[in-house]
């Protein structure tokens, strides 16, 4: 027997607003009909919603959250559009508008940085609120940019003096040795995401002038050994390719008035097979203590290329299957 059509209709008073959430081409309205399986007709400001019951409703409540985020003057994309899916999906469509409340940090050429998902939010307001923070999920959630950004914020707010950033220097899949020039020239490529995020937020400008005054220090974590850091917002970039020894090590720099953030992927350890991570032990040391905080982003908060989303979901699953097969 055929499922019972059922429609829902809803007007927008705004032809701009209009324009936004439809996106270029309609892309954004073709999405929530791929997603939610329904038909989505539109005429001028007049928007008509056909499809199984369920399905349109949720749509509808999709469409509803998006023009409410318009109408507060944020712009909708795909990420976006597609993040709001999976929350009404999830029954979570409360959550929808929570995600752009708030501007994280602005960069040197005026652009706001803004939580794009829930998660990041979550992540954002435990940075707030607590000393030491890990920040763990797969590649692209905005772990590491969104954690220099409250660094660079913290700075200006002027409640730190010196921001640190540092990165174990693990290789993956070749060795410092057979790289060329001095120990610097070794290790930059591994610093290379700090630098780029630092520079896009403080400007070409500020950025040397704070780098060359040793405000901003960006280094291997081998040189945090031995020293009380003090006043610093302190991000551990790559947790997962840290040592138990040197985790420990990092975490008991920390100093008075500081801020830690560790943030790591450990789905992506490059250590050898034989030495478990310090990012994965900490999960399970540091769990109960107050003050510290751990936030699981996933697949849900990439904000990078949609198909970035796609890449870790198929080896989230080929990942399940080979540990299932390994039992």
């Amino acid at each position: 027997m055929d499922s019972i059509l059922k429609e829902r209709d809803i007007e927008i008073t705004n032809m701009e607003n209009s324009i936004i959430l439809f996106g270029n081409f309609d892309r954004n309205i073709k999405l929530i009909e791929d997603e939610l399986d329904v038909n989505v007709i539109v005429r001028d400001t007049h928007i008509k919603i056909v499809g199984d019951e369920t399905n349109v409703e949720l749509a509808y409540v999709v469409i509803k959250k998006l023009l409410d985020i318009i109408d507060r003057g944020e712009n909708i994309d795909k990420t976006r559009v597609r993040y709001a899916i999976s929350l009404a999906l999830e029954g979570r469509e409360d959550l929808i508008e929570q995600i752009v409340d708030e501007v994280v940090c602005i960069s040197h050429r005026g652009k706001q940085v803004k939580c794009k998902t829930f998660g990041q939010r979550l992540y954002v307001n435990a940075i707030k609120d607590n000393d030491i923070v890990f920040g763990i999920g797969p590649a692209g959630t905005g772990k590491t940019y969104l954690a220099v950004a409250m660094a660079v914020a913290a700075f200006k707010n002027k409640e730190v003096s010196r921001i640190i950033l540092t990165r174990p220097a693990v290789e993956a899949g070749e060795k410092l040795g057979f790289l060329p020039g001095d120990l610097q020239n070794k290790v930059d490529p591994y610093l290379r995401p700090l630098y780029d995020a630092l520079f896009d937020l403080f400007g070409p400008e500020t950025y040397p002038k704070l780098l060359e005054s040793g405000i901003i220090e960006i280094a291997p974590l081998a040189y945090m050994r031995g020293r009380t850091l003090d006043d610093s917002f302190v991000i551990l970039d790559e947790g997962q390719n840290t040592t138990q020894e040197q985790m420990k090590m990092f975490l008991t720099r920390l100093g008075v008035g500081s801020k830690a953030v560790i943030t790591g992927d450990i789905t992506q350890i490059d250590l050898p097979r034989n030495q478990e991570s310090g990012l994965v032990e900490a999960t399970h040391i540091l769990k109960d203590i107050d003050g510290i905080e751990f936030v699981y982003l996933t697949h849900r908060d990439i904000v990078r290329h949609e198909l970035v989303m796609k890449i870790v979901q198929a080896y989230e699953k080929y990942d399940k299957r080979r540990a299932e097969i390994d039992k």
